[in-house]
């Protein structure tokens, strides 16, 4: 391990600003592309789509690694008549970054649109009443951004409070939910969107040794969540309350994990060390984060799991170090294998999935009242919340 790791925890306890209550999500919109490209067909829509068929031995790789992945199926918006409109985006020699931010810069805000609207009507009330307004995503690189955009598209008031969040990948969805606890914590009456969209586009490139696990990995998607604190509004209904709150980067990892502008794209890098490196720095960063919250000796199978599922080899490191019951990631391995890894916009998935077992109360989640969501990202960070099911937390308290 290269070395401790730092952790800032957040407590919602701290000073008279949670006197409210805490951060609570209201409501969660998903919504993808609707070109479906099959796991088992990904390796020969990938080598036809990018001429590359006389590779065999690298399309064979990416053949075993779709089969190994836990993914059946993903959502992806480049196709072949966007290839033939814009064939520079297949081609080395060509610059491609201007043409891809192009497409993205409309793209982008559009899938988050449709992610938005299924929150705000889940919500309720009107889409003028959002006072705040987070944006994710790696696949824009142009200002006014696609923060601006999603306010015009949903028609939100001209005094919306606006943040864009740049290149966090896949941790982005993580640090989103962070700042939007601290702003509907500080702000009364604040209600925050959190909207996260993401383009495999950007950084979508020819059959290469060192891109080809990220190719077979990554989906497009989009993820909204409406989060507020304090008294709820006639018809909100509260469905995760976020308690506390932790960023952790493990030293010496910058290199693990990262993307970067270039003329052809977003050049993204994935080593292979990731999964051990998330392994070997997990359990001290939960242990961290729930001490944050009174919780010394918390045990992992008492809680329910919302993570980030950046691949089955992250997941099985999980569940094996924190010697988790195998369904406890159950809800991470149905969006993995149900929409591959859409980067930031993933977590929403999961915590929606989550969201609908616990009202089939599958696997007795209604018995667990405190859970966590981890999300993971470039630095190796490790976003990390305390969750807690409002449902129990508010029969015990009365």
């Amino acid at each position: 391990m290269p070395g401790a790791p730092t952790t800032a925890v957040v407590d919602s306890r701290r000073g008279t600003q949670h006197a409210e209550g805490p951060a609570t999500i209201l409501a969660i919109g998903t919504a993808n592309p609707t070109n479906i490209v099959p796991q088992d067909e990904f390796a020969d829509y990938y080598f036809g789509l990018t001429k590359s068929e006389h590779l065999t031995e690298l399309k064979d790789k990416m053949k075993r690694i779709c089969l190994k992945s836990g993914i059946e199926k993903r959502y992806i918006h480049l196709d072949e008549e966007i290839i033939c409109a814009h064939p520079n985006i297949i081609d080395k020699q060509q610059p491609s970054l201007e043409t891809r931010v192009e497409i993205a810069a409309t793209e982008v805000p559009k899938l988050a649109e449709s992610a938005a609207r299924k929150a705000i009507a889940e919500w309720g009330r009107p889409a003028t009443d959002i006072t705040h307004l987070i944006f994710s995503t790696y696949s824009g690189c142009r200002a006014p951004s696609a923060d601006l955009q999603l306010a015009s598209l949903l028609g939100l008031h001209h005094s919306v409070s606006r943040t864009i969040l740049s290149l966090h990948g896949c941790s982005g969805g993580g640090r989103a939910l962070q700042l939007a606890k601290e702003i509907a914590e500080n702000n009364h009456g604040a209600r925050v969107l959190v909207a996260l969209s993401e383009l495999t586009l950007v950084c979508f490139f020819t059959p290469d040794e060192s891109k080809i696990v990220g190719h077979g990995l990554f989906g497009d998607g989009a993820g909204a969540i409406i989060v507020g604190a304090g008294s709820l509004a006639d018809g909100e209904r509260p469905l995760f309350e976020m308690v506390a709150a932790s960023q952790t980067t493990i030293p010496g990892t910058g290199h693990a994990l990262g993307m970067q502008a270039t003329g052809s794209g977003i050049d993204f890098h994935l080593s292979i060390q990731v999964p051990t490196l998330i392994k070997d720095n997990i359990q001290q960063t939960l242990l961290d984060t729930f001490r944050s919250v009174g919780n010394n000796n918390p045990n992992w199978n008492d809680l329910f799991w919302a993570v980030h599922p950046g691949g089955r080899a992250i997941l099985d490191n999980i569940e094996g170090k924190l010697q988790l019951h195998p369904w406890k990631l159950a809800a991470s391995r149905q969006v993995l294998h149900d929409y591959g890894n859409m980067s930031g916009a993933t977590i929403v998935f999961v915590l929606d999935e989550l969201r609908r077992r616990r009202e089939k109360e599958e696997h007795e989640l209604q018995q667990h009242e405190w859970g966590v969501m981890l999300a993971f990202g470039p630095g190796i960070t490790i976003e990390a919340i305390v969750m807690r099911n409002p449902q129990l937390s508010g029969l015990k308290e009365n």
